[in-house]
């Protein structure tokens, strides 16, 4: 907890923070700039996603314009509900989705759930933003947010561009257990999806991948992290690990 103090010493502390947040801002402008400079990744590989309009390949998805964010929301095939954190990301898509339109960027999110299982978790939530499935492909497993039941039982897989276990652990009682239990699966089925971004760009007709990012490199995509982080507490403050669960019921029964 942060000390008590005075005016004075508030504006003391705050404009040396105030540098600090300066030299944050800029580094993120360079960072973005480093996005901006990766190579581009043709891809060559056909996929096929199930959207409210039909059979649309990942060219389709773009829907006329030149650049393509996606979203991978953890809904799997087994799953009755999606990841509670997903859930909270995805709470600020719809109102993000038609400014990105006004740049020339379209937006979706994919999961491997069939389209009626995203349909139904749509609705019950009252999301409108676009949603494709891509059950039957493997669009999830080429960009790092799916694994195999097989590729569990060897243990360690590929996650964030780095080695990781998704076997999965025995606390009942754990956080991801908690998970788990909310989205109607036990924890190895849970864990055989993970959440993750990609962009694409579309030139001449040809599709290229651009960026992605998983784990803590999606925190900036979460809005409600961002006020958090100004909050007293923060974070890890009060109230920080209650379920996300009621807000669900409550959103299905309205």
């Amino acid at each position: 907890m942060s000390s008590k103090g005075t005016r004075e010493d508030w504006l003391t502390a705050r404009r040396e923070l105030l540098q600090a947040e300066k030299e944050h801002t800029r580094r993120g402008d360079e960072l973005a700039r480093q996005r901006r400079d990766l190579p581009w990744v043709r891809i060559d590989k056909e996929y096929t996603f199930d959207t409210d309009d039909g059979k649309a390949s990942l060219a389709d998805l773009f829907q006329g314009r030149s650049q393509l964010l996606v979203y991978h929301f953890m809904l799997g095939p087994e799953y009755k509900a999606g990841c509670p954190s997903c859930s909270a990301i995805a709470d600020g898509f719809d109102g993000s989705v038609v400014h990105l339109m006004q740049h020339d960027v379209m937006f979706t999110a994919i999961s491997r759930a069939p389209l009626a299982n995203i349909q139904a978790y749509k609705q019950r939530m009252g999301w409108t933003f676009p949603w494709a499935s891509s059950y039957g492909s493997d669009f999830n497993y080429d960009f790092g947010v799916s694994i195999s039941e097989e590729q569990q039982r060897d243990g360690v897989v590929e996650y964030n561009f780095r080695d990781a276990d998704q076997r999965p652990r025995l606390d009942p009682n754990g956080p991801v257990a908690v998970f788990a239990k909310t989205v109607g699966t036990d924890v190895a089925t849970f864990l055989r999806e993970a959440p993750g971004m990609s962009a694409f760009a579309l030139e001449d007709g040809v599709v290229y991948h651009t960026y992605s990012a998983y784990a803590r490199g999606l925190d900036g995509l979460w809005g409600m992290y961002q006020w958090l982080d100004r909050a007293a507490d923060g974070r890890g403050g009060r109230g920080a690990l209650r379920a996300r669960a009621p807000l669900q019921r409550r959103r299905r029964d309205r």
